[in-house]
């Protein structure tokens, strides 16, 4: 059925529109050279428009052969500009006889999620504030003339510059937390206005890309603690995760590492090599190699003001030590706020879930405090942040209630833990993992 329709909307949509397809006939096309996706039980051939698709071809790519509307509408803040683009890449329509959702989900559930959402976007739970951000900016900047001060009239002593590199590494961290939002379009209702604040932030005040982060970062989002889709699961065979993956590496015989150790040489290598080392090697190769020139300048920018702020005082071997230093702390903070929201859930092979069970199972949240919203940058709300990535974060707290209430009618687990538990919980899904393993051969 539909087989004209395969030269992604080259015979136009009002032709396009008169063909229809059925499910069996979509989830064939998930393939890297043959990709499919419904939104609003339109069908879409994206094969040839993925490698232009500004989040990266790989996080579309991940919904092929799916009902995609709801990571559609979680992705963009203004569909309807996106439509343009979808235009011409319009194949046809579900059969009239075909489900709205694939793979049985459960239809009434997704039809109250997107309710939901309706009434957030009701209740201007999408509408950015202005102060909240601007004095968030405001306190990063304070934090960064701070350090300066303080090496300025204090010097260089040892504990000037261990206290200096604390400030830093704040600095450093809420940048991350801040880059996060304008990464996620959730500040300014145009995406332009967003792309341009995210890559002076993650550009000028980290030494980052913009681009490398969005790829990777929309990935995590579409398919969170998913294998082979998810890259904050691919561990290089440095950890095995979950219950499944500690099966296959014993059935295929995989010691990489001596993974009943895993959970004591976690402290030696996942905090404090996370962004000293893989991070930054992964953002220099990804810019060179793609040609991230913009993003490229832009890190040159924060390189070029740290050195020039701090070689005066320290030094070129002081101030990179400084910075070594500054970067480690800073992993430290990163992995274990990021971890504990995903680790220590479901982290297994794709499943076809519905969007709400689907980021409900593989994130919990923290319990909620000034400091901890603080701390985290909000991410002790990862579940409503997840259903909501476009959500500005200071409005989570509104829209948790209906979604525990949401979640709550249909059985679906919202967990929620203190700070202190979700810490120890990483190490817990650590050390859980192997024990599973003296059937297979660790």
């Amino acid at each position: 059925m539909g087989k004209g329709g395969e030269k992604g909307g080259e015979s136009g949509e009002a032709e396009a529109q008169t063909r229809s397809y059925t499910w069996e006939e979509i989830q064939k096309h998930n393939r890297r050279t043959d990709k499919w996706l419904v939104i609003e039980r339109k069908v879409y051939n994206v094969t040839q428009w993925a490698h232009r698709h500004p989040g990266g071809h790989r996080v579309i790519s991940h919904c092929a052969g799916e009902d995609a509307t709801d990571a559609f509408k979680a992705f963009h803040i203004n569909p309807t500009l996106v439509q343009k683009f979808l235009k011409p890449l319009l194949i046809g329509e579900l059969a009239p006889g075909e489900p709205s959702q694939d793979r049985d989900k459960n239809s009434q559930l997704v039809e109250d999620f997107r309710t939901l959402r309706k009434t957030a976007e009701d209740m201007n739970l999408f509408r950015a504030n202005p102060l909240f951000f601007s004095l968030y900016f405001g306190h990063i900047i304070a934090m960064e003339v701070l350090a300066w001060l303080m090496v300025s009239y204090f010097g260089t002593g040892w504990i000037t510059t261990l206290i200096l590199a604390c400030v830093l590494t704040t600095s450093q961290t809420q940048a991350g937390w801040l880059q996060h939002d304008f990464g996620h379009l959730s500040v300014f209702k145009k995406s332009s206005w967003n792309h341009i604040v995210h890559k002076f932030i993650i550009g000028h005040l980290k030494g980052a890309s913009a681009n490398w982060w969005n790829h990777r970062h929309f990935q995590h989002h579409a398919k969170p603690n998913i294998f082979k889709k998810d890259p904050d699961v691919n561990m290089l065979h440095i950890f095995v995760l979950g219950d499944t993956q500690p099966v296959e590496y014993g059935k295929k015989k995989l010691k990489y590492l001596p993974y009943n150790h895993q959970h004591e040489y976690f402290f030696l290598i996942f905090p404090p090599l996370l962004i000293p080392v893989y991070f930054q090697i992964q953002i220099i190769s990804t810019m060179i190699r793609h040609r991230f020139w913009a993003d490229l300048a832009w890190a040159i920018s924060y390189y070029m003001r740290y050195f020039i702020t701090y070689i005066p005082f320290y030094g070129v071997l002081g101030s990179l030590s400084l910075l070594t230093f500054v970067r480690f702390l800073e992993s430290h903070w990163f992995v274990w706020v990021t971890q504990m929201n995903h680790i220590p859930m479901e982290i297994d092979c794709e499943k076809h879930r519905d969007w709400l069970s689907s980021q409900v199972a593989a994130t919990c949240n923290i319990e909620q405090s000034f400091f901890n919203d603080w701390f985290t940058g909000h991410l002790n709300f990862q579940i409503e942040h997840h259903l909501f990535p476009t959500m500005p974060r200071h409005n989570f707290w509104k829209v948790k209630p209906l979604v525990k209430s949401l979640c709550a009618k249909y059985g679906v687990q919202y967990e929620e833990k203190p700070l202190g538990k979700a810490f120890v919980d990483i190490i817990g899904a650590a050390i859980k993992v192997p024990n599973t393993s003296h059937l297979d051969g660790y």
